[in-house]
């Protein structure tokens, strides 16, 4: 099959100029001059590659790879095969991405799918909606009045930006993507499919039906969020929905009225968050973890994949299982529970 590649490499760089980008090591015997063509994984990587090693659960493709260089820690180093140059650093990772920001900086951020400049004639862009200069706009997109999109920023095909949003500079607002009550910072990435600003989940309930509760609140993203395909963010009852500068988003995510998630927060997909619950800054959500409402998630606290929240978290604690509870406790509870299961059945028999 041709391999067909959907970004166009950007530079072609020295392993000397590597480790000047990311402030790696050069390990002995590693030419400074040598050139790196691309970068691949490590069982796929070729001699003109550049790879990277931080998982010991890949340690046996790092010793065979045949990748030209590796981005390596320095616990690992000396188990590179003899064909690869050693980049070493703590945070290889964090270098690799670094890397292939610059030899692939359009994969960085999404691009208009028609490769357009300015407003297409099938979009459709109401008079009274301000566009600064350099924003695209791809056909079917919709734009309201009173609305304003900042220099730079993408507004995808079929993309619906209702009344007065405000949306900064260099954002990206994806295909079929609907935002309405809401203000969007710089910088701002909302992948296809996604709906901000629509309705909160809000009903007075009572023993002949449940009353709508009117959400007059707003959305809030700040500068440099990312918010993955699909996921839905529910503007305010009374208050503001607020998403902190620089939190990442993953896809199919739902974030409820009034939650406010603070800067550099990370939710995995499929993960819930109940109306508002308030979480700190650098925090962490696995995947399908779920917050019931009205919770303070401290910072830097970390929640495991599928754990069921119903009490407050401290503030760099980490909780797992349904119902969540500190690690230690839910290891401590498993492993309990197993001693249980594997022991002899020593009970009488229920036979007649």
């Amino acid at each position: 099959m041709v391999k067909i590649s959907f970004f166009p490499l950007a530079a072609a760089p020295t392993l000397g100029e590597v480790a000047q980008w990311t402030g790696a090591t050069l390990g002995e015997g590693a030419d400074p001059g040598r050139i790196v063509h691309d970068v691949a994984a490590l069982d796929e990587a070729g001699p003109d590659d550049l790879s990277f090693f931080d998982n010991p659960r890949y340690l046996d493709d790092f010793k065979a790879t045949r990748a030209g260089a590796v981005f390596v820690a320095p616990r690992y180093a000396a188990q590179a095969p003899a064909g690869a140059a050693r980049l070493i650093t703590p945070q290889a990772y964090r270098a690799m991405a670094q890397v292939m920001a610059r030899l692939y900086p359009q994969a960085a951020r999404p691009r208009s799918v028609f490769g357009e400049t300015g407003v297409s004639p099938a979009a459709f862009v109401h008079s009274a909606a301000r566009l600064e200069s350099g924003v695209v706009v791809d056909p079917g997109a919709v734009i309201g009045p009173g609305a304003e999109i900042g220099a730079g920023s993408v507004i995808g095909p079929n993309a619906v930006i209702g009344p007065q949003v405000r949306i900064g500079r260099d954002s990206v607002i994806g295909a079929l993507t609907t935002v309405s009550c809401a203000l969007i910072g710089d910088r701002v990435i909302i992948h296809p499919g996604a709906h901000i600003g629509q309705d909160g989940f809000g009903f007075a309930m009572g023993p002949r039906g449940h009353l709508k509760v009117p959400q007059i609140g707003r959305v809030i993203i700040q500068d440099d969020v990312e918010i993955g395909a699909g996921s839905t963010i529910d503007r305010g009852a009374n208050r503001d929905t607020i998403i902190g500068e620089g939190t990442k988003i993953d896809n199919l995510v739902q974030i409820g009225h009034n939650v406010v998630i603070g800067r550099h927060c990370i939710l995995v997909s499929q993960s819930g968050v109940s109306g508002s619950t308030v979480i700190g800054d650098f925090a962490a959500l696995g995947g399908q973890a779920g917050l019931t409402g009205h919770l303070k998630i401290g910072a830097g606290a970390q929640i495991a994949a599928q754990a069921g929240v119903m009490t407050d978290v401290p503030a760099g604690e980490r909780w797992s299982g349904a119902p969540a509870r500190p690690l230690r406790a839910f290891f401590r509870e498993v492993a309990a529970l197993r001693k249980i299961a594997d022991a002899p059945d020593t009970g009488g028999s229920n036979k007649p």
